[in-house]
């Protein structure tokens, strides 16, 4: 993974509108919610939805998709896992004894 990736995708989470409907999407993972959807639940005008979804998008984080006459937007689950991995993958000295980090988030949730 080139690192220019990592350093768009953490700049486009790095902006709270924007990381709250990452994780919406990430929720309704893989299937996504049509545009209005994620407007209204996150009670964003339909101009500044569209703003941060194409800075997501730009940072290949979201996919649009079409939904009968309407978009609807995904999570890019590659993406993320390319993400995580890279940022994951000196942990512990490359050594491989930490957990697994979907493990880890997993656990946190039962929590």
């Amino acid at each position: 993974m080139k690192i220019s990736f990592a350093v768009d995708s953490l700049a486009a989470l790095a902006q709270e509108t924007r990381l709250n409907i990452f994780r919406l999407l990430v929720r309704h993972a893989p299937t996504g919610l049509p545009a209005g959807t994620i407007a209204r639940r996150l009670r964003l005008p339909g101009p500044t939805l569209s703003f941060h979804l194409n800075v997501l998008a730009a940072a290949d984080l979201v996919q649009p998709h079409k939904n009968g006459r309407s978009i609807a937007y995904s999570a890019n689950l590659d993406s993320v896992n390319r993400l995580t991995g890279f940022l994951m993958e000196n942990c512990c000295g490359g050594r491989g004894g930490c957990t697994q980090f979907s493990g880890t988030a997993n656990s946190r949730r039962k929590e």
